[in-house]
Formats: structure tokens, sequence, C-alpha cells
């Protein structure tokens, strides 16, 4: 089963802090255990050191007052049974209960003392030993000096000044219980960390977790409810989550507009298809019903020829309008040569149009030249349409980071109310519903179709006019880094 996103982040969670912590446990086991050894070693080395000057102060007291009459010497002066050592010079008796005065007088807990010399006569070339009562057992006589461990306890083996060897252990199963302890608490510690990093991991990431869910229930919201353009939680650049939501958010506003250009684009084809498509069917009709003199079928034919032409035209500009953005072909589009080829084509559809093409330099933007040459035509035709009779001037310019196609006209011009509403697919104002120069009516789309034309690169369409003031019709696109052509 596959685990949630708020589960697995937990998991990951718990598994880095456990294992920074068994990382960390380590590092601290193995530094307090060699703290704990290394205060070990000092102690039994201090212990030996004291011990053996302890000893040998009382050996040196011992042969010079053998009779034991100095202040402060306590102990007989006589030598002892067989398990008495004679060490230095002299006849110096050393008992284990010596020794054990002498362990007990350095206050060091578990220290235990043995002394070794070589034996003389029948001993000759054997270590004799004299001990405390808990020496272990195990350590064997005449070690060189040094020291190590031996199971669980700490030998040390010092030489004594005049001879023989004093050998010092200390009980070091008091580190080992540390150990175990140590270990006992980090065995606790351990899963208490991971259960804690566990329930922290899954708090916080319900808690960044949240406004993902808020953007998935206002995502399934807009997709039940079908507004496309309901604004989204936390949208913003705070953060990456905010990020994601303004992005979404941009995204469903591209395709609200994208799902409101199809609806547009099906209703008004509905609607300018219903027409044109009536009359060729009425005029067919019409002209099928009954025998015609061939004057009379060379006129339906010519009205036949103008519908036709005019769905042309409206499918044309349909598929223009309705096409998508990254199908857009991108070449240099040279402007001079788009506007020369709108004035040539104005002044074969009307020859009386006085349509002039203002001098300028070679211009270049980056583009779909059927595009922009489709908006560049409109613009042009619009304006020998609608204000007939007026002089009309197309102008090519440019400031190095922008590049302008200017139609202006000096005819009647539009008022504000119908100046606001220019450029909106299918809206034909009344005064200009009249049919163009070639006889073929309009759609509305032209305006429409330059303009969607300049979105599409960029750029934007701009109409300025006032009544009596003329029209004016500027295409402002984004200029090419080469912006002059040959």
């Amino acid at each position: 089963m596959k685990l949630s996103l708020r589960a697995r982040w937990a998991l990951w969670a718990a598994l880095a802090t456990g294992l920074a912590a068994v990382l960390v446990s380590v590092g601290l086991f193995v530094a307090v255990s060699r703290l704990l050894a290394q205060a070990q070693d000092d102690r039994a080395l201090a212990a030996a050191r004291d011990a053996g000057e302890r000893l040998e102060t009382l050996i040196r007291q011992r042969r010079d007052d053998p009779l034991g009459l100095g202040a402060g010497h306590a102990g007989s002066p006589l030598p002892g049974p067989l398990d008495a050592l004679s060490v230095l010079t002299g006849r110096v008796t050393v008992t284990a209960a010596d020794l054990e005065r002498v362990a007990r007088q350095g206050g060091e807990r578990g220290t235990e003392l043995r002394l070794s010399v070589l034996g003389a006569g029948a001993q000759a070339g054997q270590w004799v030993s004299v001990q405390t009562g808990r020496f272990p057992g195990g350590v064997p006589a005449g070690l060189s000096p040094r020291s190590e461990r031996l199971g669980d306890v700490l030998v040390v083996v010092r030489p004594l000044r005049g001879g023989g060897l004093l050998t010092v252990t200390q009980d070091i199963r008091a580190l080992g219980a540390a150990r175990e302890a140590f270990a006992r608490a980090l065995a606790w510690l351990l899963p208490a960390a991971l259960l804690l990093s566990l329930g922290l991991g899954w708090w916080v990431a319900g808690r960044l977790l949240r406004p993902v869910g808020a953007l998935e229930g206002a995502a399934r919201a807009i997709g039940a409810g079908g507004d496309l353009r309901t604004p989204l939680p936390n949208a913003g650049e705070d953060d990456e989550l905010a990020r994601l939501a303004l992005t979404l958010q941009q995204s469903f506003g591209r395709l609200a507009d994208s799902r409101e250009r199809e609806q547009a684009f099906l209703r008004a084809a509905a609607h300018d298809l219903r027409s044109p498509l009536t009359a060729l069917q009425a005029r067919v009709d019409g002209t099928l019903a009954r025998e015609r003199d061939p004057e009379r079928y060379r006129h339906d034919l010519r009205e036949l020829g103008r519908d036709i032409t005019r769905l042309s035209t409206l499918a044309n500009h349909l598929l223009l309008l309705a096409r998508d953005p990254s199908a857009l072909a991108s070449a240099p589009v040279p402007l001079r040569d788009l506007a020369a080829e709108a004035v040539d084509r104005a002044r074969e559809l009307d020859p009386h149009a006085d349509v002039d093409l203002l001098p300028s330099a070679p211009l270049t933007v980056q583009g779909d030249r059927v595009l922009l040459g489709q908006a560049v035509w409109n613009l042009t035709v619009n304006a020998v349409r609608h204000a007939p009779g007026a002089s009309v001037t197309v102008r090519v310019s440019g400031d190095g980071h922008r590049a302008r196609v200017t139609v202006q006209d000096d005819g009647p011009g539009v008022s504000p109310e119908v100046l606001g509403k220019l450029g909106e697919a299918f809206y034909r104002p009344s005064e200009s519903r009249s049919a163009d120069p070639g006889g073929v009516a309009g759609h509305g789309l032209g305006l429409a179709l330059a303009r969607r034309a300049a979105e599409l690169h960029g750029g934007e369409l701009t109409l300025r006019s006032a009544p009596g003031a003329g029209f004016c019709a500027e295409l402002s696109l984004p200029s090419s880094p080469a912006a002059s052509s040959p």
C-alpha cells in the first residue's frame, strides 16, 4: 500500500532524526568511554605512585630504625613468618598487613597491592611475593613495568628503588557498569527519540500540507463548479506553495480564456454562418424554381459568388482567431513589405480609394507572417471601408524596442461608446454595416483579429478616435534584435 505524502514525510523525518541520534549517541558513547578509561588509568597510575612512595618510605624507616625506636613507627622489627620478604639491604620485613595498611592509606577503593622480589638461596631465580588479601588471582609475578587491563582489573607494575616490583591492581568494573548504564539509557532514549520525531514529523507535515489540502479543495470545487476564474487560496509570491497556487490560478485563467474564446467562436460561427447559408439556400431554390433568362442566371450567380466570398472570408477570420499560439510560425517579418502589400490590395479593391504608404525605414519583427499580414490588411481595409472618400495613410515606425504600423484616416470618426466596443468579435456598429467597396459586407472580425494577432506576438492594438476627428489604429509589436532589414 502506497503511503500518503504526510506519512512519508513523517517517516523520513523520523529516519533522519534516528540516524542523527544514533550517530550522536555512538559518538558520545565512544567519547565518554575513552574519558572514563583515561580517568581510570590516571587514578590507577596515581594510586601506584602513591603506594610505591609510601612503601619505599616504610622500608626505609625499618632499615634505618630496625628496633622500632623512632617515633611514629608501628610494626614489628623482627623477621616475620615464611611469607615475609627481605628486600633492599638488611633484614627488612614487609608483611601482607603492611601492604593492606599502605593500600588503605591511599583511599582508592578497589586498589590491591603485591610486592615481588627475586628469591635467594633455595628460591634463587624465582619471584617471591606478598600481597593484600583481595589481590586478584591470575596476575603473574615478575611482570615488566607497564600498565595493562586484565579482565575486570587494571594492572600497573612499578619498580621500587633498591629492588622489587610493586604490582597495583585497580578494580575497573565500575567503568563497565557505567558503560552498561549509558547503553541502557541509549536503548530507552533512541526509541523515545524516534517516536517523538515521528510524532513531530507527522504534526509538522500536517501543518505544511494544510495549504496543499486547501488548494486541493479549491481545485476540486473549481472542477465541480466550472468557474475557472475562482481565486485560489494563498496564491502569491511568499513561498513555493504560494507560487504553485499562483501558477495554477494563472493556468486556470488561461484555460478560462481559451474556453471563452472557443465558446465565442462557436456562437459566432453558428450565428454568422447561418445567415449566408440561408441566403445561399434561398437563392439556389429561387433560381431553380422556374426558368430564367441567361442574364438573370448571371445575376443570381454573381450574388451567390458574393455570399460564397463572404463565407470564405468569415471562415478564414474565424480560423485565424482560433489559431493555437503554439502553432505560430516564428520568422523575421518585414513590416514595411506587409504595409505595402495591404496598400496595393486596397487600391485594387477600390481604385478610387485615397490610400498612401508614408516613407519609412525597413523594420523587422519576429512572428507569423500570415497572421501579421492579415492584421495589417484588416486595419487598412477597415479604414477604406468605414471612411469612404477619406484619405488613409499607412505609416511604419519604430524606436528600437517597438515597431508600429499606424493606419490613420480623416473620416468622421466614432463616438467614445462605439470606440470602447471596437475590437470585440462580431461587433458591428450600425453606421458601419454598409458593404465594402467590393460589395461584401463585414463581419465585425477585422479589428478583433488584429488585436488577437498583436496579443499572440506580445504586442497591442491601440484605437483612437473622436467624432469628426478621424480614426487611428496602431499595431505595436516588439522589435526583433535585428530591427532593420536590407
